[in-house]
């Protein structure tokens, strides 16, 4: 009997292995035989250890290895149904990679025995494997004992990353060192493990498959080639949210729902994000603006995706139908109020309440409020940073405005504030983002939960405006040899002083 897995694979993109050789738009091999050729897609299916790619059917690549059928199938097709004037069209997916396997399965049927001659096979799937997923593939294809623990990603982690764990709730964690040492894998290993540390997983009975594969597919839907918003990001809010929901004031009141609809929502608050602010996409007549009439474009389209990723993986499909349809939505509630746009709104309703006294956190909408405040506070924490991780994360963000004012430039459209390069620099957006947004919001959280981190985030704010502040004659004098004209001179002392609407679109 042939079981059929599916694991997801990178966009054929890469270099094709000397192994596989590509004849009338068929990709084959067989690991019983030096010849190759393309196989008859009507034979496809009763086809054993060969590797096949049908000519037919453009999404799929078809693997059957070691007795077992592993589909990879890959839709790597752009949706250009809809495009912008200026033929910008952010990476989308019409729909995703699937990743469904029964580990013990296949622990089970690879453990039976393995020759010499499947070491060769063995080389042969590793190539077609994206490298953040070979350590585990290779523990697959050697056999280990079917026993499989609740943390699937356990085994891959290395010593120091698991040291790190161990102090997830500190605010100097560095999340581009634990990236590097989870190759990459960021957002799943730290969503995973503070899911766990919770007990979300065992309270609310989630399926660990399905979970992997959300939180996988999660992680391939963020553009890793954004300076900014990419999932190195999306892993780096989580873990602001997680220390967030230790303060005092949350965690006695916080119930292990909220808990895990905060989690959630930090990890895909920007899912898909295509590296442009909501004012590009408006005019230059993007489809998601006209999709979603030029409102939270942005934020209901990580909303969307969040819950299309929801119901692709089946994660809450246990659950009776009106529990993940109120999830759902209290889910876009949540990233809904990332929108910098509407900052002053919520900035003057939390206002209210505080002036006020009226926070009662055992009403169930005034928990989730607070929890959209935590959702912004974690969104925008980075000038609140210690100024190593805190210059970084100025740097990208900036760098990926100036991306861009390129394109604009490029298109011959009016450039973003900003979004210039040649008029602005790191110092003054960040002098001009601390000034006008972060410290407003921060202030008030501070009132609201008065504790020591909360002072250390004001600590470190005050000390990264003041760095930035002494950067500045640096820069300007860089500026200026660049481009010596007064004009553009005057043009970036003016930029600072305004923080627009949308200027950092989460």
């Amino acid at each position: 009997m042939e079981v059929c897995y599916q694991l997801p694979v990178l966009p054929l993109d890469r270099p094709v292995p000397k192994h596989v050789l590509s004849r009338r738009g068929a990709i084959s091999f067989s690991s019983s035989s030096s010849l190759f050729g393309a196989p008859d897609p009507r034979q496809l299916s009763q086809r054993r250890g060969a590797i096949s790619y049908d000519s037919s059917d453009q999404t799929a690549l078809y693997i059957r290895m070691l007795g077992a059928c592993v589909v990879f199938k890959q839709l790597f097709a752009r949706d250009v149904r809809v495009r912008s004037q200026v033929g910008f069209e952010p990476e989308r997916r019409s729909s995703h990679p699937y990743l469904c396997i029964d580990f013990r399965t296949l622990h089970t049927r690879l453990s039976c025995g393995s020759s010499p001659a499947d070491s060769g096979t063995e080389k042969r799937v590793h190539r077609l494997l994206s490298f953040q997923r070979y350590l585990h593939s290779s523990r697959l294809l050697r056999g280990i004992p079917q026993q499989i623990p609740l943390h699937i990603l356990d085994e891959d982690y290395s010593g120091q990353a698991r040291c790190m764990l161990e102090k997830v709730g500190n605010w100097n964690f560095d999340i581009f060192l634990f990236d590097k040492l989870t190759n990459g894998n960021s957002l799943i290993t730290l969503t995973l493990h503070l899911l766990n540390q919770y007990g979300l997983v065992d309270l609310f009975q989630l399926d660990m498959v399905k979970l992997w594969r959300f939180l996988v597919l999660v992680q391939e839907d963020y553009h890793n080639d954004n300076p900014y918003h990419n999932s190195v990001h999306a892993a780096d809010v989580t873990q602001a949210m997680y220390c967030y929901l230790q303060e005092p004031m949350l965690s006695k009141s916080l119930t292990s729902y909220d808990i895990l609809l905060g989690l959630l929502a930090a990890a895909t608050h920007d899912l898909d994000h295509p590296g442009v602010n909501q004012p590009f996409l408006i005019k230059t007549d993007h489809y998601l603006a006209t999709l979603y009439r030029n409102t939270s474009v942005l934020e209901n389209h990580h909303w969307k995706s969040a819950v299309g990723l929801l119901r692709e993986t089946g994660l809450f499909s246990h659950l009776p139908p009106e529990d993940s349809m109120n999830m759902e939505r209290e889910l876009g509630s949540l990233i809904l109020a990332t929108d910098i746009s509407r900052q002053n709104d919520y900035l003057s309703r939390f206002r209210t309440h505080l002036d006020q006294e009226s926070l009662c956190l055992t009403n169930a909408s005034h928990r989730h409020f607070v929890l959209q405040m935590a959702l912004k506070c974690a969104d925008i924490c980075n000038p609140c940073r210690p100024w190593e991780l805190s210059k970084q994360w100025s740097e990208k963000v900036t760098e990926e405005f100036f991306e861009q004012g390129d394109i604009e430039k490029k298109h011959k459209l009016q450039v973003s504030p900003l979004c210039d390069r040649e008029t602005n620099t790191v110092g003054n957006i960040q002098i001009g983002f601390m000034t006008y947004v972060a410290e407003p919001l921060f202030g008030e959280w501070a009132r609201f939960s008065d504790t020591r981190l909360s002072q250390t985030m004001l600590g470190h704010m005050g000390l990264n405006k003041a760095s930035w502040g002494g950067l500045q004659p640096e820069q300007t004098a860089v500026s200026e040899e660049t481009e010596p004209s007064a004009a553009g001179a005057d043009a970036g002392g003016s930029r600072s002083k305004e923080i627009p609407q949308g200027s950092r679109e989460s």
